[in-house]
This record gives C-alpha cells, structure tokens and sequence, in this order.
C-alpha cells in the first residue's frame, strides 16, 4: 500500500497549474492525505471516481482545512473529523484569538482493516510565537492523547504537516533558527513525545543525515538551493514497523512550498 502526505498550500491553485491530476497518475497512491487544501469539496474541479473523499474544511473561507482521499477498493470503516469531543473538553481548548483550533479543518482519521490513518495540519507557533502555548500546552498532548486512543483498537499511522523540524539535521541552518518558530524546544518536545511512547518517525528508519527538506521558503530561491525544512511526517505505531517498505520525500513534485511526502507498507486488500 502507498500513503501520500502533502500540504498543498491551496488545492485550487495547484489543480489550476495542472499538476495535482498529473500528480495522482503518475504516483497512484492508495491513501493520499492533504493539508492546507483551502476549499471545500467541490471548489476545485477535481475529478477523481475510484477515489472516495473525505473533506474536513475550515469555518473560515480559504483557510486551513485537511482531506483525505481513498481508493474504493479499500474498506473505509468510521471517519472522525477533528478532535473528538472528550479529548477536546479534556486539554480546554478555547479561541486563543486566532480561532477555534478544532473549527480549523486540521484533522481527520479513517478506519482501515489493519490500521487507523489520521492527517494532521498542525497550528504553526507564528513568527513572533503567539500561538506557541496552544501547540505546547494543549495542541500536542491531546493529539498525542487521541493517537494512542485509537492505538488501543488497532496500530496508526498519521502522518501531515506538523510545522516542526525535529533535530538539527531536519533544516538547513539550524544554528541561525534555533528558538525561532517551527524550531522551539517546545515544538520540538512534541516529536520527542510521540517517539518516547513508541510511534516511528518512518522517514528515519532509511535516510539519516541533513539535507532532506519537505518546505522551502518562497525567499531567495531556498527550494533552488535546497535551504529548507524537514517539517511534513509519516509516524507509525511500532507495531506496523516489520511492514514499513519505504519511506521518501518527492522533492522534485511542485506545485507547493512543501513537497510529498510517502509511506509504502505491505498490505493485503483480501
């Protein structure tokens, strides 16, 4: 099976440039999770029948929001869009003046036979770290609390962009962005959480070492010379490790400042 996460950073604007279709065709993934699609269902004239799609878009137009789209022949058994209530309640989520986090479209998990797949879009700290305390304080423990949730039914994989660089490894000039946003102790706590309680950074497990980049900034030709950011992820739960074929960042697919980002696993459909 091949999983695809991508921050589109605007659906609309890359099926507009006549790439996202080409997209799909060329690598045919299974599952393929987006984030950042900035529409709705139907706002963009996607056509894609062997495909069944779930949308969880933004209250605020043109903002945010997250999809996931799966092949038909692939048994979808429950979605969940957003938080679900209880863990919601439990971390005390309110709007801390950007919004609403769980009104923002950032998540959806689906039920497969073997495993939960969930895509996130997760808040960005802001240049001037005004919306750190949500992503420390309740942003990440509660996504960490729902994952292992659905780990007690069945192993997960969730994957998006999760607007943190891990190491130093996973950006280009981590000296110079050291405490600054997407590169904070706090932001970077988050991945050491998840990895402490078993979850797998799928990407690390055949690549080690700098120069893996899966977002560039529009400024000074970053992407051309390869000064970005590791910051778009596949986690697995350990126990789908011995199922892991391969793990890449597709850094020549345009269309985004973030490149795809996938996950191939053995997997009968019988």
């Amino acid at each position: 099976m091949k999983l695809i996460s991508w921050n589109v950073n605007g659906i609309r604007a890359v099926h507009k440039k006549g790439l996202f279709l080409p997209f799909i065709e060329k690598y045919k993934p299974d599952v393929l999770c987006l984030q950042e699609t900035k529409a709705e269902r139907g706002q963009a004239a996607i056509d894609l029948p062997e495909y069944e799609e779930y949308w969880n878009s933004a209250k605020k137009k043109g903002y945010s929001g997250t999809a996931i789209f799966v092949k038909k022949d692939i048994p979808v058994h429950w979605v969940m869009f957003g938080f679900p209530d209880e863990i919601y309640k439990d971390f005390g989520f309110e709007n801390d003046g950007y919004g609403d986090p769980n009104e923002e479209g950032r998540i959806i998990a689906v039920e497969l036979d073997d495993f939960y797949v969930v895509t996130s879009y997760t808040p960005n700290a802001k240049p001037d770290l005004s919306r750190l305390k949500l992503r420390h304080e309740q942003w990440d423990p509660a996504f960490l609390a729902y994952m292992k949730q659905l780990e007690e039914d069945k192993p997960v994989i969730f994957c998006g962009d999760l607007n943190v660089a891990h190491t130093p490894d996973d950006l280009a000039n981590p000296k110079d962005n050291e405490g600054e946003h997407g590169f904070t102790m706090e932001e970077r706590e988050g991945i050491n959480a998840m990895i402490k309680v078993g979850f797998v950074d799928t990407f690390r497990l055949f690549t080690n070492g700098n120069g893996h980049y899966s977002w560039w900034s529009h400024w000074a030709n970053a992407r051309e010379r390869n000064v970005g950011w590791r910051i778009d992820y596949f986690f697995i739960s350990r126990a789908l490790r011995e199922k892991v074929v391969k793990a890449q960042i597709l850094s020549n697919v345009t269309g985004s400042d973030h490149c795809p980002v996938t996950l191939e696993l053995e997997y009968s459909k019988e």
